[in-house]
């Protein structure tokens, strides 16, 4: 007579497939895509470097001048070119989604539990570390240079200009999915040299004909560089200026967002 031995075998677990916490945000995912772009030197040139040097040009031959408050020229120009620094940074950065499409990487993602909200808060978090680094260098450098100024004006003035970047930052990942990979730096570096030009930060708005002052109200440059600007010239918040960057955030990055659902729809 034969006894059957009693089976062994582990009963199947029920597969997990509850979403991830914050939709699959990971501090993890945000450190590789921030080490990515502290290695990439040519953004690191255009980003960090260049905006140095344009302050040593112009800023420094205006050593010893003086706004009407009596604060130095060179701190506007300084305070001006940390925006620029930190625009450039953070939209390098969120454009740098027009190469991930290109290789199909869009399409992965379709495949894994990441949210599209996830993915963008981690895109727009990298491009905010860079474009930190941005105000921070510029402003090293000025202070190397002889700008002295309040300690409140430091703070301020640097936390607003990397603070309002991040319209910037979603203006970046918006045109990342709207320009080819190949094409997309090419048209980002004049636009965004356009914009700072009639937003203000290259020359004062009342240098400008009547009719651009008006036109660069209506900028994404104009409010970041008024708010980043106006503790050191004394004018106070300005809540046009803080519309006017609230809009714009907004804008382009429900842009970027409905852009992302679009592109990785297509499997």
């Amino acid at each position: 007579m034969t006894v059957a031995a009693p089976s062994t075998t582990t009963p199947a677990r029920p597969v997990d497939r509850r979403p991830p916490a914050l939709g699959g945000f990971s501090t993890a995912v945000l450190g590789i895509e921030i080490r990515r772009v502290l290695r990439n030197r040519r953004t690191l040139m255009f980003t960090l470097v260049m905006p140095a040097v344009f302050f040593l040009l112009f800023g420094l031959p205006q050593r010893g001048e003086e706004l009407p408050n009596g604060h130095p020229v060179t701190g506007w120009i300084m305070i001006s070119l940390a925006v620029y620094a930190a625009m450039v940074a953070t939209t390098s950065a969120g454009a740098a989604v027009a190469t991930e499409r290109a290789l199909g990487w869009s399409r992965q993602l379709r495949l894994t539990p990441l949210r599209p909200a996830a993915y963008v808060a981690i895109k727009v978090a990298t491009a905010m570390v860079l474009g930190l680094a941005g105000v921070l260098v510029e402003f090293a450098v000025g202070a190397a240079a002889g700008v002295r100024l309040p300690v409140d004006i430091w703070l301020l003035s640097g936390l607003a200009a990397w603070v309002g970047s991040l319209v910037f930052a979603a203006f970046g990942l918006f045109v990342g999915y709207l320009a080819p990979a190949e094409n997309v730096m090419q048209f980002m570096g004049p636009v965004l040299a356009i914009l700072a030009m009639f937003g203000g930060l290259f020359v004062p708005l009342e240098m400008l004909p009547h009719a651009f002052q008006e036109i660069a109200k209506f900028t994404p440059v104009y409010g970041v560089g008024q708010l980043a600007r106006a503790p050191l010239t004394g004018d106070g918040l300005d809540w046009a200026s803080v519309g006017n960057l609230v809009a714009w955030t907004a804008v382009f990055g429900l842009g970027a967002a409905r852009l992302f659902r679009r592109d990785t729809s297509r499997v």
